[in-house]
């Protein structure tokens, strides 16, 4: 017999619609529908983009930098770059200072993407802050960095 929650004592949390995780999850949702729906067209991932933008933006780094840079776990970030080295868009070389390391560059085709699909990258993001606001937009993204050094 299973029981119904309304037979469970209640937990001492804040509601779903006031917890801070929750809500970032969801703006986040909500934010990725159109960045995803443009992606389709260009075979990439999230993740696949999110890394070719951090090597567009940093230029060569260490892996372990990457992964970090583009919020991604390592070995997400390995099969990542394995894939998108696949298709030209990245190359990898050994560190020459420390042999065990691994340095990403983006490539002429990679970069290439990035110039292709970045006025709809842009688009979507200034849709977003016209919705928003420019100064919640700053506000919103200065709070968020907040939290990431906190």
């Amino acid at each position: 017999m299973t029981q119904d929650a309304a037979d469970f004592p209640p937990v001492d949390l804040p509601p779903t619609d006031q917890s801070l995780p929750i809500a970032l999850l969801r703006a986040r949702e909500r934010l990725m529908i159109p960045i995803r729906e443009a992606l389709q067209v260009t075979g990439l991932t999230e993740q696949q983009w999110r890394l070719l933008r951090v090597l567009e933006e940093f230029g060569p780094q260490d892996a372990t930098k990457l992964a970090k840079r583009a919020s991604l776990l390592m070995p997400s970030q390995t099969r990542i770059v394995q894939n998108l080295s696949e298709k030209g868009y990245v190359t990898r070389r050994t560190n020459p200072e420390d042999r065990r390391r691994q340095v990403v560059s983006i490539t002429a085709a990679g970069h290439q993407v990035l110039v292709k699909n970045a006025p709809k990258a842009r688009e979507i993001s200034d849709e977003a802050a016209a919705a928003l606001g420019e100064e919640k937009v700053k506000m919103l993204v200065s709070i968020l960095d907040d939290i990431i050094h906190m």
